[in-house]
């Protein structure tokens, strides 16, 4: 996915994303990094960037336990699966810090538990927060409710896609 990085931030989010990048390969995979990347450049985005205050490495074990967190990637349930002192120790940094920065960016991004904004495509089913819908006043799992209601909520742009239509193994 192509982002657009300001080019006074480009040299910033490329030094984070290389070491972001490389913790993925060798622990998570390329969904991982893709969300991981959005984070970063969102980061680089906002106006002055946060990218500018703080050293890359931390940055990066930052973005990387907060994607972890909405993912809920220390469940050893899921795969992938990595703790947070992984993480960390990967990256070479004090766990308080990496702590720190990973809650500064999830208040930064609006990263809370399930955010569907940041939750990886593959979770997108299991995560009840994207989901949830008002229909005529009462809260309705959209899962649950008649396709034709599915896709009217997809037309509108409040669900990702039509949950009737995807693949039983995948529901």
């Amino acid at each position: 996915m192509s982002q657009r990085i300001p080019n006074a931030m480009a040299e910033k989010f490329a030094a984070i994303t290389a070491l972001t990048d490389d913790f993925c390969a060798e622990k998570l995979n390329e969904e991982y990094r893709e969300m991981i990347r959005q984070v970063v450049g969102a980061l680089a985005r906002k106006r002055p960037s946060p990218l500018l205050r703080g050293t890359e490495r931390v940055w990066a074990a930052g973005a990387v336990h907060a994607v972890g967190r909405v993912n809920f990637l220390d469940d050893s349930s899921r795969t992938p699966h990595c703790k947070p002192r992984v993480i960390y120790e990967f990256f070479g940094v004090a766990e308080s810090t990496g702590q720190n920065k990973s809650k500064e960016i999830r208040d930064l991004l609006g990263m809370g538990p399930m955010a569907p904004a940041w939750t990886l495509p593959s979770q997108l089913m299991r995560n009840p927060m994207v989901w949830m819908l008002r229909v005529n006043g009462i809260l309705v799992d959209i899962r649950r409710a008649s396709v034709e209601l599915q896709r009217m909520a997809f037309a509108k742009g409040l669900i990702p896609f039509v949950p009737a239509d995807q693949p039983v193994d995948e529901q």
